[in-house]
């Protein structure tokens, strides 16, 4: 239960795992599973393999026969949560979130069990709470608690602004886990301060067993190192394709592996120690690793035979350097600069992202990089952006 956990404090972890084997004793004594829950504010529509880290936590609590509740914070999302920004988040509207709201629930029994989840929506509670509850709820909290956090801290000292609603969502998150009546609340470090301070606060001054805190470590990206966002375009999407998930999971730094291992596989901690000590005796190459490693993400998504047609197919492409045989098409413009090209045919979601890869020797015509952004791509042929990525250009 605490493989993957992080909490930048030794003690505080000891105290964790020590709480969680108590209620874990006292459940039994009762009769009860424990009641285990995660949140997700529903701000864009597609999830990514990084939302699936606590997802695949909490479908290990519902193999061991405990309740799961995936919550949809339909009404915090209008806030929308700063723990990771240090810059305002933009607001939603409740038709924005609502739509977003629709499709996370299917996305998420690609992990948990259907008939095992109890779906949540946080409006439920947070929208009848009066001004009256909000005051008395705010009384547990200082300013200064507040401005401990690095990214209140780190915009308060530029000068920008900080706004009074942001400060309500660790408090309306702590209601959450009091509404929620929760055992065990799983979230990322990002999570700490709205877990272990707000949500526990908020538990005991309103009479409740105080939750337990979960908290994961942050999944990186496909570049190994900032945390994976759509944004960035170093996200691996949950609704791809099997072949592009394989795909992009081996193009994930050798580094990254441990975390990957760690947060988004159904291993067992012996299987991946196992791993990690053959990897560090030279008995197990980091190719062949790395293989396993994508194996196992496809197959728990898809299945065993999905997994198996995207490795060979990987390694018919990337291994033996063939090119695919079917590949989209598309009419080249002679006045087509290669950034815009690449936002075209949706090689890349932006300007800037097709000038990075440009910069990062990524594309390339018929086999030869590509280095000017501003120049028209030179005649018809197949494009291709990074590792994976084709495109056919055809004359218009």
């Amino acid at each position: 239960m605490m493989q993957g956990t992080e909490y930048g404090d030794d003690n505080l972890k000891t105290a964790m795992t020590r709480e969680l084997r108590e209620r874990l004793v006292e459940a039994q004594k009762e009769g009860r599973p424990l009641r285990v829950y995660c949140g997700f504010d529903p701000r864009t529509a597609d999830l990514h393999l990084g939302h699936t880290v606590p997802m695949r936590k909490m479908r290990q609590f519902q193999e061991l026969g405990h309740d799961v509740v995936f919550l949809v914070g339909n009404f915090t999302s209008l806030i929308g949560d700063p723990s990771d920004k240090d810059v305002l988040r933009p607001q939603l509207t409740a038709e924005q979130v609502a739509e977003n709201a629709r499709t996370y629930a299917e996305q998420a029994y690609r992990i948990l069990e259907k008939d095992k989840t109890r779906i949540a929506f946080n409006a439920e509670w947070l929208s009848k709470l009066t001004f009256e509850d909000l005051i008395k709820l705010s009384s547990n909290f200082t300013i200064q608690q507040f401005l401990t956090r690095e990214n209140f801290r780190k915009r308060w000292d530029k000068g920008d602004a900080l706004y009074m609603h942001e400060l309500f969502y660790s408090i309306m998150q702590g209601y959450d886990a009091y509404a929620l009546k929760a055992d065990v609340q799983i979230g990322g470090t990002d999570q700490l301060f709205n877990i272990v301070t707000a949500a526990r606060k908020i538990m005991t001054y309103l009479d409740a067993k105080p939750n337990i805190a979960i908290i994961l470590g942050i999944l990186p990206g496909t570049d190994g190192t900032v945390k994976m966002s759509k944004s960035l375009g170093n996200h691996i999407p949950i609704l791809t394709g099997p072949e592009d998930m394989y795909g992009k999971v081996m193009s994930i730094p050798d580094a990254a592996m441990p975390q990957y291992s760690r947060l988004v596989t159904r291993w067992t901690p012996d299987v991946i120690h196992a791993m990690e000590s053959a990897l560090k005796e030279g008995t197990l190459h980091p190719r062949d690793a790395k293989m396993k490693l994508a194996w196992e993400i496809t197959s728990a998504f898809y299945s065993d035979e999905a997994a198996n047609d995207a490795q060979e197919a990987f390694v018919r492409l990337f291994q033996k350097g063939d090119v695919p045989e079917e590949m989209a098409e598309f009419g080249l413009d002679a006045a087509m600069p290669l950034a815009d090209l690449l936002v075209a045919t949706g090689m890349a979601e932006s300007k800037s992202q097709a000038r990075r890869l440009i910069d990062q020797k990524g594309v390339k015509l018929d086999g030869e990089v590509l280095t000017d952004a501003r120049a028209a791509v030179p005649h018809a042929g197949v494009l291709q952006v990074g590792k994976r990525n084709y495109v056919r250009i055809i004359e218009k």
